[in-house]
């Protein structure tokens, strides 16, 4: 096989996929409570989600919130320039902080300026803020898991993903198959 190429998708490896599933279940009552925060709302996790899912790109996150978002009333034009990363001008004064800090922490793969964090938690407030970070762990560790899958099909087709082993993509993706077929059925829809 020819490894010229690279799949160029942030993937988790052992470490970080244990490490952010123990967060998320540790954080799983707060997950819950997402849903009922006014500040934070649906609309604007759908954007949240949207952005992180454009950065990571993860096809499956991506086509699941395009979904999301128009549904939650995000107008289709307002979701493709949060995919082009021009959320300046589909978000209101409130979102863009928060819009910019989602695409920071994905664009620096989970290590945040600690300056912008604590612009965050500044702007926002400490409860707003943790439910913003929150929602970008979440997404995050959905891209992540979409694109491990995908590394294990693109490395049988010959580009293997940088920092990525054989073995745990396969057994990643073997453990996974029924996700990933359902996925792939769904996303053709």
């Amino acid at each position: 096989m020819n490894f010229d190429k690279t799949f160029n998708k942030k993937v988790f490896t052992l470490k970080s996929f244990f490490g952010d599933l123990l967060f998320l279940f540790s954080n799983f009552s707060s997950l819950i409570k997402l849903n009922k925060s006014a500040q934070i709302n649906n609309i604007f996790r759908e954007k949240i989600m949207t952005v992180v899912s454009a950065i990571n790109g993860c096809t499956y996150c991506k086509w699941f919130h395009a979904k999301q978002a128009i549904k939650a009333g995000i107008p289709a034009n307002d979701v493709k320039k949060l995919f082009a990363q021009q959320f300046d001008t589909t978000a209101t004064d409130f979102e863009l902080s928060g819009l910019m800090y989602a695409q920071h922490y994905a664009e620096t793969n989970r290590n945040p300026n600690i300056e912008m964090t604590n612009k965050l938690v500044e702007e926002y407030g400490k409860h707003d803020a943790d439910a913003i970070q929150l929602t970008i762990r979440m997404i995050f560790f959905g891209n992540l898991y979409g694109n491990t899958l995908d590394a294990f099909v693109s490395r049988i087709n010959g580009i293997k993903a940088q920092n990525s082993s054989f073995m745990f993509e396969f057994l990643f993706f073997f453990i996974n198959i029924p996700i990933y077929v359902f996925l792939k059925l769904a996303s053709k829809t």
